[in-house]
């Protein structure tokens, strides 16, 4: 018994830290206690012995809670703001719901409350971890089911967007589709040439388990590696919208088996994920472009 009330005296210093992560996630109050109970649960039916930072390992699973959540609100198709007032919707019954509300409002802004509605689940994690809360992207990544560099992109495209960098994302969009065009093709067509010339010269490429068991590498590095691999390949491959950046999905038997999650800097492509897991693959948002 003792244990338990000095478990629950730690989560309790803990949890106004817990409720303004969620409230920045999920945009109402009501949902954002769902989200810290849950946690509260979760913990208490956890092995922490072994846990050095217990803010750190409560941040991670409200994260992931409630990337869970943003998911399922998306699925649903479901409006987290009332569409006939623009304010964050209602707490219901929830303990100091007007109070959360009115913290949120204040801390966070109803404008840029509205733009990350706008972003997809994985893009308003990263961002809301990082640019709100500092943690690092070595951190991050497992929780959106990336490698680090990938998430650090979400962030990054977040970023622009709260910013309203729109015509300025639309471009580099479009140029980021050219070079991932121009990646396929080279592929395809295995010139080895037109590979070296869209891909850094450090470039490097990873494969989660599944895809290794598919016979992909775990790791290569260096633009002549990757570019070999690549050479002769990517028959059926599309350029597609991952998580609302351009990517690559794999299409096999007319589904969709691996999503190649591509980060470009400078005009070069410098890292390629390979993402085959199933419940991964489920969980991000593709969109094959025409």
């Amino acid at each position: 018994m003792g244990d338990h009330k000095d478990l629950a005296g730690r989560f309790e210093a803990n949890r106004r830290h817990l409720r303004a992560v969620a409230l920045r996630m999920l945009g109402t109050a009501s949902e954002a206690e769902d989200a810290v109970q849950e946690a509260w649960l979760r913990l208490s039916r956890s092995d922490t012995a072994g846990v050095d930072n217990l803010r750190g390992w409560l941040t991670t699973v409200v994260a992931r809670i409630c990337l869970d959540m943003l998911r399922a609100r998306k699925a649903r198709g479901e409006e987290p703001l009332n569409a006939d007032d623009g304010e964050p919707s209602a707490a219901g019954e929830t303990e100091g719901g007007v109070e959360h509300e009115a913290e949120l409002a204040e801390s966070v802004g109803l404008a840029l409350l509205v733009v990350l509605e706008k972003l997809t689940p994985a893009e308003r994690i990263a961002f809301v971890l990082h640019d709100m809360f500092n943690m690092p992207f070595e951190e991050i990544a497992p929780i959106v089911g990336r490698s680090a560099t990938a998430a650090r992109q979400l962030a990054s495209r977040a970023r622009r967007r709260v910013q309203g960098a729109t015509a300025q994302s639309d471009t580099d969009r479009e140029r980021r589709r050219e070079i991932v065009d121009a990646f396929l093709a080279a592929s395809r067509g295995g010139d080895m040439s037109a590979l070296l010339a869209v891909l850094d010269p450090d470039v490097v490429f990873r494969a989660d388990a599944t895809a290794v068991r598919m016979g992909s590498e775990a790791e290569i590095r260096g633009a002549p590696a990757v570019a070999a691999t690549f050479k002769g390949r990517a028959q059926a491959a599309k350029t597609a919208l991952v998580d609302g950046a351009v990517g690559v999905a794999v299409m096999l038997g007319g589904q969709l088996r691996i999503v190649l999650d591509v980060a470009i800097e400078d005009g070069r492509i410098v890292a390629i994920e390979a993402i085959a897991d199933p419940e991964r693959v489920r969980a991000i948002n593709v969109e094959v472009m025409g």
